[in-house]
């Protein structure tokens, strides 16, 4: 056994002169320093890799955040903000030398009005909870991703996090209203509110999606909506990914705009049943859910075409469901595709990326040719109506070079989604996942324009250091906006 090299004394004076610092904002059980009691917090959903930070500080109102974040700036201490840890993307990687601030505590829903259709929640609730929330009265929120039982409502925001219905109903950004955001020097803004249109630049679509980068989130208002009259969900099975890709292709080209339109190819298919029971076809090489919703004789026509448009695609299974059980039943075996697929191997690398629609056939024939070429597996789960694409890499942390390949074939498909004329994320974030392919996406000058949002937010990269950007740079003169290309240390990716 290697022994691990031990703190020194500067070290640790440091260390218990930061939490007795920390102890008197947040005093009771709020600072966590013990090294069994920090354990929970090494790693988010992205558990290749692992971390234990300095300690972990658990806040229960704002003015607490703001205190908490203006001792860090004032003395020079890294903090990394995380709301129920499911980043896939390794965004809430916690540091070794820097403050972990758990929003968990910040859980209520605060306001909820129907009048203007908007509720307001701390950002430790669930995504789930908002729609809990106001189902009684006939109303949801429509972001839903898969985690939704689990990530938080910050989170979201932070992540620009989509989901099943995104394709109508937009992301976060599109359901977003307001948010109340604390800065690194402890000041705190209010950014947009109820009303549809805040005047002046856009800084609320500027938070949304900036990884806790800019500022922690303390509080959010949504939009919810009325639940349509009526809504169905048509399974369609096809003999190839390929097939089913053309499908897609043509359902949006036709018109047509569903509620979700979702892909799952036959590894993911034949998980999600196993695990759930769906009624799945197992006999298909990919399998399409499309929900339709509105009033009911607009859905049953549109469906008809649907339909139309699979058949000349070859589609070999059809199955429409006849109720709000069945429809759920559809839809709860995709979403419960990611911890199925757990179940048929010992790891997997949940990918994120988008591409045009129209490339979604050649996507999926390259993506097979890079899984034969590295010898590992991959399960396709899509949000297929907008081009959103959620490879799941099957690997063994345990055999050797095994997580290494499947990082080498992440990237792989990361830059052909680029090279097709996508993106590397579509509501996962860049996190530490992605920085090292950001080059592959940007200029140095665009990286450099973005640097210098986070400058004017943050000079001296306090907040979530090491994410997002390949290199970091500091701001030499932050009055004239200026970044020079002296490069500051730039945290490693500590491997589980």
């Amino acid at each position: 056994m290697v022994a691990m090299p031990q703190p020194d004394a500067d070290v640790l004076r440091r260390r218990q002169e930061i939490a007795a610092a920390l102890s008197r904002i947040v005093p009771g059980e709020g600072v966590i320093t013990v090294p069994t009691a920090l354990k929970p917090y090494e790693s988010d959903a992205l558990t290749a890799y692992r971390q234990t930070p300095l300690m972990v500080v658990l806040p229960e109102t704002v003015q607490q955040v703001s205190a908490v974040l203006r001792y860090c700036h004032e003395h020079g201490v890294r903090v990394v903000p995380r709301g129920s840890g499911t980043s896939l993307s390794g965004g809430s990687l916690p540091l070794a030398d820097a403050v972990l601030l758990g929003m968990g505590k910040f859980n209520r829903v605060l306001d909820i009005d129907y009048a203007n259709r908007t509720v307001t929640a701390q950002p430790g609730v669930t995504n789930l909870a908002i729609t809990r929330a106001v189902e009684g009265r006939g109303f949801y929120y429509a972001p839903d991703p898969s985690s939704q039982i689990a990530c938080s409502i910050g989170g979201n925001v932070a992540e620009n996090s989509g989901g099943v219905h995104c394709l109508k109903y937009g992301l976060t950004t599109n359901n977003v209203l307001g948010v109340e955001i604390v800065l690194i020097t402890g000041e705190i803004l209010r950014l947009g509110g109820k009303h549809l249109d805040a005047e002046g630049y856009d800084l609320l679509g500027l938070i949304t999606g900036s990884e806790g980068l800019l500022g922690v989130v303390t509080e959010v208002t949504v939009r919810i909506l009325s639940k349509p009259t009526t809504a169905r969900a048509v399974l369609m099975g096809f003999a190839s990914s390929l097939a089913a890709g053309d499908c897609v292709a043509d359902i949006i080209a036709s018109g047509i705009i569903p509620a979700g339109l979702e892909m799952m190819d036959g590894p993911a298919i034949k998980a999600a049943e196993d695990f759930v029971h769906a009624g799945y076809p197992l006999d298909v090489e990919a399998l399409l859910i499309c929900e339709l919703d509105g009033p009911a004789v607009e859905v049953d026509y549109l469906i008809s075409r649907v339909c139309a448009i699979a058949e000349k695609h070859g589609v070999t299974t059809v199955r429409t469901s006849n109720s709000e059980e069945e429809r759920a039943l559809f839809w709860a075996g995709r979403k419960a595709a990611f911890p199925a697929v757990g179940r048929i191997s010992p790891d997997y690398y949940c990918m994120d990326g988008t591409i045009p629609r129209k490339k979604l056939p050649l996507v999926l024939e390259r993506m097979q040719e890079l899984s034969q070429k590295y010898g590992l597996r991959v399960a396709n789960v899509f949000h297929a109506g907008d081009g959103n694409l959620h490879p799941l890499i099957l690997y063994d942390a345990n055999k050797p070079g095994e997580l290494e390949a499947a990082e080498a074939l992440g990237a792989d498909i990361l830059c052909l989604c680029v090279e097709v004329g996508g993106v590397l994320t579509g509501e996962h974030g860049v996190g530490v996942e992605k920085r090292d392919l950001m080059p592959e996406q940007f200029s140095e000058t665009d990286l450099n324009q973005q640097l210098r949002v986070k400058c004017a937010f943050d000079a001296e990269h306090l907040l979530n250091p090491g994410k997002v950007f390949p290199v970091l740079h500091r701001c030499a003169e932050l009055g004239r906006m200026h970044v020079h290309h002296g490069a500051l240390p730039h945290p490693e990716l500590p491997r589980f």
